[in-house]
C-alpha cells in the first residue's frame, strides 16, 4: 500500500525537464545528469522534486539522496536570490580567499549553508571557478570579481542589496 502512495507524489515538472528525464533515464550512470538538469532548473533538488525523480527514473529515494548529499554541488535547501561564491581553488586559497569568505558571511551574518532571512543571498565556498589570473575571487550569480581584499566585500553586496 506504502508503494501505492508513493507512485502518486505529483509534483510539477517543467515539459522541457520532464523530456530530458525521459531522453536520461535510459542510459547508464543518468542520476548525476538528470539531478544537475533539475537543479538548474529550480535552483536546488528540494524533497517533492526528489520524490518525483524516484517515481519517473525508478530510482530509489536513497540512492538519489545518497548522491545529492555526497556532492557539495547539489543543494537541498533553496539559495538565496543573489548566490555568491567564493573560489577556494589553490591561487584563490593562497591569495586570501578564506578572509573573503569570512567577511562575506559576517557581513550578511550568515552560518554556513543558511541564507539570509530576506531570502536575498546564500554564500558558499567553491572549489574552483576558473579564473585563476583573477585570485581571489567570487562570483554572484554570473557576476565576477577579482582581484578582491576583504574590505571590497561591502561594495560589492551593496550592489545586489536592492535588486
Amino acid at each position: 500500500m506504502a508503494q501505492d502512495a508513493k507512485t502518486e507524489v505529483d509534483y510539477t515538472f517543467p515539459r522541457e525537464l520532464l523530456s530530458f528525464i525521459e531522453e536520461w533515464k535510459v542510459k547508464p550512470g543518468s542520476l548525476i545528469m538528470i539531478l544537475h538538469k533539475t537543479q538548474e532548473i529550480f535552483g536546488y533538488i528540494s524533497r517533492p522534486a526528489a520524490e518525483q525523480l524516484a517515481v519517473l527514473t525508478g530510482i530509489s529515494l536513497a540512492r538519489i539522496y545518497g548522491v545529492v548529499t555526497f556532492y557539495h554541488y547539489f543543494k537541498t535547501t533553496k539559495p538565496g536570490k543573489h548566490k555568491i561564491a567564493v573560489c577556494m581553488g589553490t591561487a584563490c586559497y593562497l591569495k586570501g580567499a578564506q578572509d573573503l569568505l569570512d567577511e562575506t558571511r559576517k557581513l550578511l551574518k550568515l552560518e554556513p549553508n543558511a541564507v539570509t532571512e530576506d531570502g536575498q543571498f546564500s554564500v558558499d565556498a567553491v572549489r574552483c571557478v576558473g579564473c585563476c589570473g583573477l585570485a581571489p575571487l567570487l562570483t554572484v550569480g554570473k557576476d565576477t570579481f577579482g582581484k578582491l581584499s576583504k574590505d571590497m566585500i561591502p561594495g560589492i553586496l551593496a550592489k545586489y542589496q536592492d535588486i
